[in-house]
């Protein structure tokens, strides 16, 4: 019996030694998972978003863990903040009129939300920067100008601002008031058009035309006063560019402005129009292609204005990407590095199968995002934030084949679908702040792996990357000080955020 009695105690014994050993197995199993390979929703060190362009991962939050383990992971891609680049202003979308439009279609709670989700720095992506027109559109509820009786007195915001525009981004500056804002006129007024600059007659049409140089001091009065007409209901404009697509002659509503044109006019009226009135804002010149459409007498348009001399509220220039390619902005740089470039325009439509999330996720993050951020850009924003489910309100000359960042479905308001653009833009915004100083890399590299490092000014790492590749990538990160790994998934983006230790590594 006593024997009988030890051996049943040495048997409950070694029962209870295996449970343990058990529980502390997947104990260490779940901290591996949290540590960061496959990421976890619990707290961590480093905060991650992930989308995939099958949407498995929606723009999903997740954390991972420092490793404590001395890194010997092959595939380590190592931050180098004495590697310094440009300072970041921010990431956004244009408020167009349409746009507008749309969002006031929505629920006040549904629009609040949506706005939230989009532009709140802390309970949503962060969006920083906004585009919208001085003036009319292709994106407008109609043709207008706010000056259309000759005479730069009779200047008056018009219904399009009042009852649209400034309502919508007054509810984002609730949001989010540290939200820039860029002006871009399609058109002037129709009385300041000539049909070319040898005749000089008379232009009334909004497409097409030129601007009567007689009418430069009137012109830069527009915009002085338009800046001051937004101030004065609460909203400062941070940026304007003299013209949109000064290239283009086709847009319904434009306005040709060749580079001498726009240097003459910057140069005598404009600038000194802005600072008589006590205006401090950005001027970015040119605002259009990659490729100057074409035109070889137009081809580095921007420094063809610099090699002039301009004043000093002439910051930089503004490119789009519907022709060329972005090697054109390193270009642009290598000529006059003090002056800043902004990406300000792009649109996904039925021509690029917009649509196509599977497509579109990593070509927009590649070619937009990073590509134009790596290649010296201080700003990424892209057209109209929403349209609607027929890829309106839009208008007879101006685009019918584009779609929004988002769109809404027009039978209720409510159904919202997110493109590509939407997510590109929030994969930046959501990590690098305003103030954000691009930092170099070394380490791992691969042929589908892109990707951008920042240094925030409040003491965080920021860390973009795709993966185009069809297979997942186990991707380690190091600052040197501290390194975790992240099993990247095939076809998506991830955004990184994290707080920076104090100390330096030791190096023995």
């Amino acid at each position: 019996m006593m024997i009988m009695t030890k051996l049943r105690s040495k048997h409950l014994i070694c029962v209870f030694a295996g449970l343990a050993i058990l529980f502390a197995a997947c104990g260490d199993a779940n901290n591996n998972k949290s540590n960061g390979e496959t990421g976890s929703e619990t707290e961590g060190d480093v905060t991650l978003f992930v989308t995939t362009n099958t949407r498995s991962f929606d723009f999903k939050k997740q954390t991972v863990r420092f490793s404590e383990k001395s890194n010997m992971a092959p595939a380590t891609i190592i931050l180098d903040p004495s590697q310094r680049y440009q300072s970041m202003d921010g990431f956004g979308a244009a408020i167009t009129g349409s746009t507008s439009y749309n969002l006031l279609k929505m629920s006040f709670e549904n629009r609040t939300k949506f706005l939230k989700e989009t532009f709140s720095p802390t309970e949503g992506m962060g969006y920083s920067y906004i585009r919208i027109s001085i003036g009319c559109s292709d994106f407008s509820l109609s043709e207008y100008t706010c000056c259309d009786t000759p005479g730069i007195e009779n200047f008056a915001l018009q219904t399009e601002e009042i009852d649209y525009v400034i309502p919508v981004v007054k509810e984002i500056l609730a949001i989010n008031p540290d939200v820039k804002i860029m002006g871009s006129p399609w058109t002037c007024p129709r009385w300041m058009k000539v049909n070319n600059l040898t005749d000089r007659q008379p232009y009334n049409s909004w497409t097409g035309g030129q601007l009567n140089p007689a009418h430069f001091a009137d012109y830069a009065d527009y915009f002085a006063k338009w800046i001051l007409a937004f101030k004065n209901k609460g909203i400062d404009i941070y940026s304007i560019t003299p013209q949109n697509e000064p290239l283009n002659r086709g847009n319904s509503a434009s306005l040709f402005m060749g580079w001498d044109e726009q240097r003459d006019f910057v140069n005598t009226a404009l600038t000194p129009k802005l600072k008589a009135a006590g205006l401090k804002t950005k001027v970015y010149l040119f605002d259009h292609n990659y490729n100057y459409d074409g035109m070889g007498e137009q081809n580095a348009y921007p420094v063809k204005i610099y090699d002039a001399g301009v004043d000093e509220l002439v910051v930089g220039a503004a490119y789009h990407n519907y022709g060329g390619s972005r090697d054109e902005l390193n270009s642009i740089h290598s000529k006059y590095p003090d002056k800043e470039l902004l990406f300000t325009e792009t649109s996904i439509g039925t021509w690029n199968d917009g649509k196509n999330l599977s497509v579109r996720l990593t070509a927009d993050m590649e070619d937009i995002a990073l590509g134009t951020v790596n290649n010296w850009c201080r700003a990424v924003i892209v057209w109209n934030l929403m349209l609607d489910s027929d890829r309106g309100p839009n208008r007879e000359g101006g685009c019918r084949t584009c779609y929004g960042a988002v769109d809404i479905d027009r039978t209720n308001y409510t159904s919202i679908t997110k493109n590509s653009h939407y997510y590109i833009i929030g994969h930046l915004s959501s990590v690098v702040k305003p103030g954000a100083v691009r930092i170099g890399t070394k380490g791992y590299s691969a042929a589908e792996i892109t990707c951008s490092a920042f240094e925030n000014q409040d003491g965080t790492y920021a860390f973009v990357l795709l993966n185009s590749a069809d297979e997942s990538r186990k991707i380690t990160l190091s600052d040197d000080v501290q390194h975790f790994s992240y099993e990247v998934p095939a076809k998506s983006v991830v955004s990184y955020l994290w707080k920076k230790h104090n100390s330096k590594k030791v190096k023995l």
